[in-house]
């Protein structure tokens, strides 16, 4: 196992690209087991440890899979299909392998998939995906930690989601499309990642209407024809660059960027006093001083995206006075709370609330990263702390930010990845 190691106090300074959207690739990569002949290809791949478990995934059940990372370009070609069963091994290392459901049923009629894994942010529980797809026509049993489904055949039906969930909806989405008949979700996921898969396959002969508002029909056809496609920018990379550049009093743009998918992050980075300077695909953050307090809700977008809250809770443990932070999407996300009071913030959690009392300075420490997102906040944290930090566990921030000590390193931060074992051998 690697770790980071961090000599906080460097101002970030500069420009980073933002690679092509994880949350997008991966449904996108998945929708390519729908296409029966031809070869798909899926550009602005990010080279990422998700995107290789999924691509092994398929491979498993018979995709042929070639990714060159240099273009950050995948094809596969699904025609031949070997199995229908998601193995333990890799579900478990990844949840979003669990969107393989859909489309194996929509193109095969049966699949069984292991239960997930992922990271350790509270139940996640795939209960919805069952009775969505119960609904449409299909048996459903548990059989030694595995669901089995099989649907003969399935079929369009009124999908009632009791909360949205784009997991939920992009594996309906991808089951649909083959289904015979309509199928209507409602209370979808809005998403631009969500829009981005839509997007993707309606391009390749899908008929998917209302992606990006709570309301989606999916009018099933007989087949599709190969996608081609280039994923959307990284909206939760973007912010976590910005914060970057906000939390070492820096300046620091990202290029590349959807601003307009980003309206209530960059909202809430000015309530906080960041300097945040927008153009058509161009954001640059900067901050003299303390940061101000803020107030943050997250909340299925367009809300304020869970996977940034950590980031922001960083911010906010130095801000010049008391903020909230009430985390309404998963029930253990603020485990990275007791590693940043490693470093010296002033938080206390009450159930899904977390009251941040800010601090003039933080103090390097090691820390452990929990997460993606709350090791990625983690990193922030220790790039502003005085001192020498070590972070821990980086293999979760692997998972969904793409060589992230390397490009902070390009903007003038001090930090290495080291191996855990070497640092061991040489103590």
């Amino acid at each position: 196992m690697d770790i980071f190691e961090i000599h906080g106090g460097n101002p970030l300074e500069g420009e980073v690209a933002v690679r092509g959207a994880k949350n997008s690739a991966l449904p996108i990569l998945i929708a390519a087991l729908l296409v029966e002949e031809g070869e798909s290809v899926v550009r602005n791949v990010p080279n990422l440890k998700d995107v290789y478990t999924c691509l092994h995934v398929l491979e498993h059940l018979g995709v042929e899979v070639d990714f060159d990372a240099g273009t950050s370009t995948a094809r596969l070609d699904a025609s031949r299909l070997g199995s229908c069963e998601a193995p333990y091994e890799l579900v478990q290392q990844m949840r979003a392998s669990f969107m393989v459901m859909g489309p194996l049923l929509g193109r095969l009629g049966k699949a069984r998939i292991s239960l997930p894994g992922g990271c350790a942010i509270g139940p996640r529980p795939v209960d919805l995906h069952r009775r969505a797809f119960q609904a449409m026509g299909t048996q459903v049993v548990d059989e030694g930690g595995y669901i089995v489904a099989v649907a003969d055949p399935l079929r369009g039906a009124n999908i009632f989601f009791d909360r949205p969930s784009h997991t939920g909806t992009e594996n309906v989405i991808m089951g649909a499309v083959l289904a015979e008949g309509t199928t209507n979700i409602v209370n979808a996921a809005c998403d631009p990642e969500v829009v981005d898969l839509a997007r993707a396959l309606n391009a390749a002969g899908a008929r998917i209407s209302g992606a990006g508002s709570s309301e989606v029909a999916v009018e099933g056809v007989t087949a599709l024809k190969p996608l081609d496609h280039t994923v959307m920018p990284d909206r939760l990379e973007a912010g976590t660059f910005l914060i970057a550049g906000a939390i070492t009093g820096g300046r620091v743009t990202v290029t590349g960027a959807r601003p307009g998918d980003m309206g209530l992050v960059i909202a809430k980075l000015k309530e906080m006093g960041v300097d945040i300077a927008v153009k058509a695909d161009t954001m640059t953050a900067s901050l003299s001083g303390r940061p101000q307090t803020g107030s943050v809700v997250t909340y299925p977008y367009p809300g304020f995206p869970t996977d940034l809250q950590a980031a922001i809770m960083a911010l906010a443990s130095l801000a010049d006075g008391t903020s909230v932070i009430h985390e309404t999407v998963f029930e253990d996300r603020f485990l990275h709370v007791a590693e940043l009071v490693r470093l010296g913030a002033e938080i206390n959690t009450a159930g899904d609330e977390a009251t941040v009392i800010g601090v003039e300075r933080l103090s390097g420490a090691s820390v452990m990263a929990s997460d993606i997102r709350a090791g990625a906040g983690l990193v922030l944290a220790c790039l502003a702390a005085e001192g020498e930090s070590v972070v821990n566990r980086v293999y979760h921030i692997d998972r969904g930010h793409e060589r992230l000590e390397e490009r902070l390193r390009l903007l003038g931060a001090d930090i290495i990845r080291e191996g855990l074992d070497t640092v061991r051998e040489s103590s």
